[in-house]
């Protein structure tokens, strides 16, 4: 038996299998690098196709505001580009970026203190007065007007009764009525609502109280009024009756 060539036999069929797999090995290897190419290709050209968002007409700043300031924006930036920042999306650096994050800190700052002064400005200008000048009358010492006048039982007439003289006696039982004057004059004014024409005369209601004692022995009249029923030197119309009484009684007044 040969063995020599037996043995070479079984040497030149495992080199031609060795042959053979690095041949195929070999037309093997381009395809996978062409895959391999293709692979990186299409990443980065998906890449570009993502970071197309922004427009190269606008300015990339509007993008970085947009960021901080939308929070669905931010979000949606992070979900597709998450190996990615947004200012190397849109072609600035990490300082661009923190000069327009100081900017819109310091126009938010600003924009709250406008918004602080506004609001005190309203809640005081509520409070103020629309009228700044001092007023003449303070409101204490407000008079209305009808509270002086009353009216006869007709309804044609007006009266006013001002306080010309008062007496300088001390009012008795003060904690019992309080403070009042003695009053000895009046100016009674009358106006005739008709046809408008005034009457004013002035009364000594001390002397007129003594001339009915003395004719008639009796007198109606109470001369004593509360301070707090006196306005401005005016008596109010619940006093007019009781200063009147005596001298309508003697006819000198027809109300």
């Amino acid at each position: 038996m040969n063995i020599k060539g037996y043995f070479k036999k079984i040497q030149n069929k495992s080199d031609n299998k060795k042959s053979k797999s690095e041949l195929d090995d070999k037309r093997d290897a381009p395809k996978e690098g062409l895959k391999a190419s293709i692979l990186a290709n299409e990443m980065e050209a998906r890449i570009e196709t993502t970071l197309n968002f922004r427009d190269k007409n606008k300015d990339p700043h509007e993008y970085l505001k947009r960021y901080i300031q939308e929070p669905e924006y931010r979000d949606w930036f992070k979900r597709n580009f998450p190996n990615r920042t947004i200012y190397e999306a849109v072609g600035l650096t990490a300082m661009d970026y923190l000069e327009v994050k100081r900017s819109m800190d310091n126009e938010s700052e600003q924009g709250s203190e406008v918004h602080t002064k506004q609001k005190n400005l309203k809640k005081e200008s509520s409070f103020k007065p629309i009228v700044k000048e001092d007023p003449k009358i303070n409101f204490n010492d407000f008079i209305d007007e009808r509270m002086l006048v009353s009216h006869n039982a007709f309804g044609d007439k007006e009266m006013k009764i001002k306080i010309v003289e008062v007496s300088d006696e001390i009012a008795p039982l003060v904690t019992k009525f309080g403070d009042r004057v003695k009053v000895n004059k009046v100016l009674v004014t009358i106006k005739h609502l008709e046809t408008q024409k005034v009457e004013e005369a002035e009364f000594d209601i001390e002397l007129i109280e003594r001339e009915l004692m003395e004719k008639r022995h009796y007198t109606s009249t109470n001369r004593w009024v509360p301070t707090k029923e006196i306005k401005n030197g005016y008596v109010t119309n619940t006093r007019h009756t009781i200063l009147i009484t005596d001298a309508a009684s003697l006819d000198y007044i027809i109300f």
